[in-house]
């Protein structure tokens, strides 16, 4: 029976304990706030990110539409500049030049702006073999070996 006693009274003792541990010690309640604070926070961003990919989905819709209403207003302008002016020339009209392009794919747009660019590079160097040219041998040499390899 002693035992018994022993047993129920060391319980009791560690849930005393327990429970003036608990209401004596600050740093359990500024715990407790802390992670209240943080739950807050963490909730409040990811509303704050959900915000944000509202708005960019929105603006890329708009800006979409816009872009749509862009080409519309450039196509008609180009339309309308050749019906009101059939005598201009063409370089003098603005929307003649970039017409081709705008009624173009982008892939195709990419392929044109890359032959431009091929168009108006330097030409390229199409000697077959090396010409000797920034060689020290005296020219005839040169010209001796060409004679010979043509041969």
């Amino acid at each position: 029976m002693a035992w018994t006693y022993a047993l129920i009274g060391l319980a009791v003792g560690i849930i005393i304990g327990f429970l003036i541990s608990r209401v004596t010690v600050p740093g359990i309640k500024h715990q407790k706030t802390l992670k209240q604070d943080l739950e807050k926070s963490k909730y409040e961003l990811e509303q704050y990110r959900q915000e944000l990919v509202d708005h960019f989905a929105t603006s890329a819709t708009m800006l979409e539409a816009l872009a749509k209403d862009f080409n519309k207003m450039y196509d008609h302008m180009a339309s309308t500049s050749k019906e009101l002016m059939p005598n201009l020339p063409e370089q003098d009209n603005p929307f003649s030049a970039r017409l081709d392009e705008m009624t173009l794919s982008p892939e195709l747009n990419k392929k044109v702006a890359h032959i431009k660019e091929e168009i108006d590079s330097q030409p390229k160097d199409y000697a077959n073999g090396a010409s000797g040219l920034l060689k020290d041998e005296p020219l005839s040499d040169i010209s001796a070996n060409k004679e010979e390899k043509i041969a």
